[in-house]
């Protein structure tokens, strides 16, 4: 179903679940895995990836249509992800280099007995990056999103996201090599 028709028939007050419902199936899975390769832990995704729906329902009949539907939603997502991961530093007074230790172990307990070393070690790489440029790696590489996507769901140029990429690669490969 096209966005456009989820959005009609949300507007509607008869036809408004139906149309979330939709939205959620459609969505539910690209912003779990959105989150899940910010914070790790699959109980952190899944309770923001609720945070993330109940805010757009929230916030949907406002929504004023000058950006894609998903990338409204996929900015709620990361917004969600950069607010935990601050509150989660807040939270246990811990500087950056101990939530990535923490959120590595999270790794290597998640990976089963054929675990792919190399997506492993990528993975690891990713954790070391400063959370803004993992989010852009993160929507660049695996979500593949065009750059002016990113920047209109960051709200940043993309001169600044080319960089910050650039950064990023430049890191996991001293990363991958030294290890």
């Amino acid at each position: 179903m096209e966005d456009q028709e989820i959005l009609q028939k949300f507007q509607n007050p008869a036809s408004r679940n139906v149309a979330f419902n939709q939205l959620i199936r459609k969505y539910q899975q690209k912003v779990y895995w959105h989150v899940r390769k910010m914070v790790i832990d699959h109980d952190d995704a899944d309770d923001l990836t609720q945070e993330v729906f109940i805010k757009v329902w929230k916030n949907l009949p406002n929504f004023r249509q000058d950006a894609q539907l998903y990338t409204w939603i996929y900015r709620i997502a990361t917004n969600e992800c950069l607010n935990f991961l601050k509150s989660k530093k807040k939270k246990f007074f811990l500087p950056i280099t101990d939530i990535s230790e923490e959120l590595s172990q999270k790794i290597d307990a998640h990976v089963g007995p054929n675990g792919d070393e190399i997506q492993l070690k990528l993975q690891k790489a990713l954790l070391k990056l400063p959370d803004k440029q993992r989010l852009v790696f993160n929507m660049r590489y695996y979500d593949e999103l065009k750059y002016e996507e990113i920047a209109e769901i960051l709200g940043t140029s993309v001169g600044a996201l080319k960089a910050s990429y650039h950064h990023a690669v430049k890191k996991i490969e001293d990363f991958l090599t030294s290890t």
